[in-house]
């Protein structure tokens, strides 16, 4: 058995089922998710279960087998010393862990993977599982049917809390506007006639900023419970010019045009600290502008 311990939005929790799900496929053995995260903090809610995904939810007593009676102490003494005991694989750091797969069941994984190569071995049946379980409705009916009459080109922009909220702008930040302008120079130097889908949670600065009139749709209608559906829209389209955000990184990543142009910020984090060479895979285009708070 393996269990992937989940945290976050709805992108990290992606990576952390596509990394446990690739892990137990390679094990031959079935692979639960820890939700414990999501009953101690309110800021996000599970939604794996809007997906076709491969698994079960692990019970307390399966999970305290691995982390004890008392979790946040077992994680804070494990993240001190490293990975601590081999059923138990606590993340190293952001970059792709080589001994990943030497990981034999049962084991425990925690933290975010975020990375192309944890689930690329088995990266057809990770798509597939996380494909959306119930079709399109209301206006995005419409709207996937424009994607796939024009050269589509997806633009996420997440401000929100990257702005407003200090703990998320001191570790990621907002790319700021000189990224989208060099994103967008490119893009029409390599696709002709491109029609933008612009998905943001500040869609009023988009509008301001970005200087697009005409061909483009700012995409306005899945809000609250429905913006899963943005990543959905976004997978369909051809093209994108994503954020610094794992959500439109696996609106990218699960997107099939088979000539698509995907371009993401160099500057992912606020800092230099971390290693994200392996966090794209090869072929994406790489936007070297600075952060900007």
């Amino acid at each position: 058995m393996v269990i992937s311990r989940l945290i976050g939005g709805l992108g990290n929790q992606m990576f952390q089922y596509a990394a446990g799900r690739s892990l137990a496929i390679a094990n031959n053995c079935q692979l639960k998710l820890d939700l414990s995260w999501f009953n101690e903090f309110q800021t996000y809610k599970y939604q794996l279960n809007l997906f076709n995904v491969k698994a079960e939810i692990a019970s307390a007593d399966e999970v305290s087998q691995f982390v004890g009676s008392y979790p946040r102490l077992a994680r804070l003494f494990r993240k001190g010393i490293g990975v601590g005991k081999k059923s138990y694989y606590m993340e190293r750091d952001f970059s792709f862990d080589e001994g990943f797969y030497d990981r034999t069941s049962p084991v425990y994984l925690d933290g975010y993977w975020q990375s192309w190569k944890y689930s690329d071995p088995y990266i057809e049946q990770i798509k597939e599982e996380l494909m959306l379980s119930s079709p399109p409705t209301g206006g995005n009916v419409e709207l996937a049917k424009r994607i796939a009459e024009v050269n589509s080109v997806s633009i996420h922009i997440r401000r929100g809390d990257y702005v407003t909220n200090r703990t998320a702008n001191r570790v990621h930040g907002f790319v700021g506007g000189e990224y989208y302008k060099e994103a967008l120079r490119r893009i029409r130097d390599c696709i002709p006639t491109p029609y933008y889908l612009v998905f943001s949670d500040d869609l009023e600065w988009a509008r301001r900023n970005l200087g697009l009139v005409d061909n483009v749709i700012f995409v306005d209608h899945n809000r609250g419970t429905s913006s899963y559906e943005d990543m959905r829209m976004m997978s369909l389209c051809q093209h994108h010019i994503i954020a610094n955000s794992s959500f439109s990184w696996w609106a990218a990543y699960l997107g099939y045009h088979p000539g698509k142009h995907v371009l993401y910020p160099a500057k992912w984090f606020a800092t230099s600290a971390k290693d994200i060479s392996s966090l794209c895979p090869p072929g994406w285009i790489r936007v070297g502008v600075e952060a900007h708070k």
